[in-house]
């Protein structure tokens, strides 16, 4: 089975969506198909292909072991990657795809138009008259296959407010995890002595409590929170692992006010890196607030599938979460401590008394990596792609 699939915005790139793009382009090649990825490629001149583009890099930057092959189309920002869904769907079909692939709606309507069998996956309500107009055409496409979407406070959003095709057309699957990389965690004192050793301006005292959060620092993730944890709380040892240097600069800020220098701030680490980083922390923070920024600046508030909130289940360490209705699509109480979200106090009792209630940790990180194993990548393109070839 040949599997064209379309990547909505540049790689390499620090953003989630790109991490999701690779993460199942190699679960689509594991599973035995030919996957092409097309990307979009800003450069108005020809030039030499960047270093960042070499395998070595992108395999640390993705944390994947495949390989597979790549186009960067050439575009003009200013057309809003009309001109990309155009020229990758035709080249598509060119290639001899079986099917089309893609978050870019650009793409699909295009690709559903001409007839090549097309799966459309939507992570956001389409929102202003241009994106429902675009998610209206492609759900009466005869060459529409299939409609993904990341969680089900979204799919009974989408059957409220359009008429989705019935039978299984629309799914709905979660983002998903690597677990051979969390196969040998090591134990929180050992991780971190070896995270000294691999990255000594970190400096981490192993013999403290850890607790940690990996991600982006926008706003609407909790970092002030966590801040503020950190003040209160300065015989435990907080780790922010990631974020855009201007985010970490405010991190940073924030920081000055701690007496006691409790907190680090890591900035970005590569996919590759993190199992590592979380193995280091004893608990791990999910303090999203209502309303959350994504890299656009929009709100996913909503609708997220968070990949930290699979990574952390897969490494087997206690999961403090805000108690937000779509994040019990995956977390309850047997697998997670679930707060809310604006309560500072339930946050820091909690971190009490996690840490001196060591057993309990143990129950609920144990039922959450037995949990995460029904969320792997090749799980999810499994589910995505069947029924529409029995050769996938």
């Amino acid at each position: 089975m040949k599997i064209a699939l379309i990547a909505p915005t540049y790689l390499p790139a620090r953003r989630a969506n790109t991490i999701q793009v690779m993460k199942m382009a190699q679960a689509i090649a594991r599973r035995g198909n030919e996957v092409l990825v097309f990307v979009p490629d800003s450069r108005t001149k020809k030039a030499i292909v960047p270093a960042e583009r070499s395998w070595e890099l992108l395999m640390e930057h993705y944390g994947i072991k495949e390989t597979f092959p790549i186009e960067w189309i050439r575009i003009v920002p200013a057309l809003r990657r009309y001109d990309f869904g155009y020229t990758s769907v035709r080249r598509a079909r060119k290639w001899g795809a079986d099917i089309v692939y893609t978050r870019l709606p650009q793409a699909a309507v295009y690709s559903r138009c001409i007839g090549l069998k097309t799966v459309f996956e939507l992570h956001d309500f389409p929102m202003g008259h241009g994106s429902e107009r675009l998610f209206r055409w492609y759900l009466k496409g005869k060459g529409a296959a299939r409609l993904v979407v990341i969680t089900h406070m979204l799919h009974n959003d989408l059957k409220a407010a359009f008429e989705l095709p019935p039978f299984h057309f629309t799914i709905v699957a979660s983002d998903g995890i690597d677990l051979e990389r969390y196969e040998h965690i090591l134990q929180p004192k050992e991780a971190r002595e070896r995270l000294n050793q691999l990255h000594p301006e970190i400096q981490l005292n192993d013999a403290k409590f850890t607790v940690g959060y990996t991600g982006h620092l926008y706003r609407g993730r909790g970092i002030e929170m966590i801040i503020n944890l950190a003040q209160r709380l300065p015989a435990i040892q907080f780790l922010l692992i990631g974020g855009e240097p201007k985010d970490v600069l405010r991190a940073q800020a924030l920081m000055d006010q701690l007496k006691d220098k409790n907190l680090v701030v890591t900035g970005f680490v590569p996919n590759a890196q993190l199992p590592l980083y979380q193995a280091a922390c004893d608990a791990l923070l999910m303090p999203y607030q209502v309303k959350v920024s994504a890299s656009s600046g929009g709100d996913i508030g909503k609708y997220l599938s968070p990949m930290k909130l699979f990574e952390y289940m897969a490494s087997e360490r206690v999961i403090l979460s805000s108690d937000l209705p779509v994040l019990r699509e995956v977390l309850n109480p047997e697998n997670a401590i679930l707060l809310p979200p604006d309560e500072l106090d339930a946050w820091y009792k909690a971190i009490l008394y996690i840490k001196n209630h060591p057993n309990l940790a143990k129950k609920l990180s144990t039922q959450a990596r037995r949990d995460v194993e029904k969320y792997t990548w090749d799980v999810r393109v499994k589910r995505i792609f069947e029924d529409l070839s029995n050769e996938i």
